[in-house]
């Protein structure tokens, strides 16, 4: 090998190191809102790639952006070709101010502005990144699930679909936002034996951290169904029990029409307040983000 070729190949060995340690990279930053400063965590892209969807993937009550993004390596590792980048945020002291009026946060008692936040991070990653604004989701797990629901309701011009994960609607004496019902793409991802989010409703209560009551799964699903202008029966599908040791099966219920926003609940029978093994929860969310897309 000559001089020449001996040093094209450093240069091209140097180059892959260097992408891949770009890859690695996370970032962490904050934006001030309303005299707080808001923290959020991202992988840095290895390329700035215009037009790329922006998806917030949100901590459940007392989390955190960062303990949530540990958690999801497969998500981050497979989608790594794609052109989407994935901010985990950090809720106020750990709690986000979300919709169920009773909760006994501080975000909430606060009542701290989730819409100036959210709407200063897709600022942000627009400038910083190029993403595109019309391609911007949410999902989130129990009270990150009830965060993407307060964005479904109250700021459906910036979200193109979302995604609750063990997670039911407030209910109307709990409800503390006013609702746009405007339709969008929503996924529902919930356990048939939660002890915490019921499925079938009622109230919710941690220890002396109290919720209020929230509204069935199926009355929650058909909220946005109705929305969606959907009638009838949605159609059911089960999903390959790839684990049988963990005692949980899915079935998959789904409303998609042409001309209307896709609607699916993900019923896991005997589901805690966990997240099954036969899937990986927050890859199925992108997968849904991904046939919105489908659509343009």
């Amino acid at each position: 090998m000559n001089q020449y070729n001996a040093m094209r190949c450093i240069v091209a060995f140097l180059f892959l190191i260097a992408a891949h340690l770009c890859i690695a990279q996370e970032i962490s930053d904050s934006l001030k809102i309303d005299g707080n400063y808001r923290s959020f965590h991202f992988m840095k892209p290895a390329f700035v790639t215009k037009g790329a969807s922006l998806v917030f993937v949100l901590h459940g009550s007392g989390g955190s952006g960062q303990g949530l993004m540990k958690q999801t390596s497969n998500l981050l590792n497979t989608t790594r070709d794609e052109a989407v980048i994935f901010v985990f945020a950090d809720g106020y002291k750990h709690y986000w101010n979300e919709c169920r009026k009773a909760a006994s946060s501080l975000a909430n008692k606060l009542d701290i502005n989730e819409g100036k936040f959210f709407g200063e991070m897709i600022s942000y990653f627009k400038k910083k990144y190029g993403i595109d604004d019309s391609k911007v989701f949410s999902v989130g797990t129990s009270g990150g699930g009830h965060m993407s629901y307060k964005l479904a309701l109250t700021e459906p011009k910036r979200f193109r679909a979302i995604a609750a994960i063990i997670a039911n609607l407030p209910d109307d004496d709990n409800m503390d936002c006013t609702e746009a019902k405007k339709p969008l793409p929503v996924l529902i991802i919930n356990g048939t034996a939660d002890p915490l989010n019921k499925y079938e409703g009622g109230m919710m209560q941690s220890g002396t951290f109290v919720m209020g009551n929230v509204r069935s799964t199926d009355r929650t699903f058909h909220y946005w169904a109705n929305l969606a202008g959907y009638h009838g029966e949605p159609m059911m599908t089960k999903l390959d029990d790839s684990d049988p040791s963990d005692g949980k099966t899915i079935e998959r219920y789904t409303y998609k029409e042409k001309g209307h926003p896709e609607v699916t609940l993900l019923k896991v029978i005997n589901g805690k307040h966990d997240y099954p093994n036969d899937i990986d929860v927050h890859v199925e969310a992108w997968n849904f983000f991904k046939r919105q897309l489908m659509k343009d």
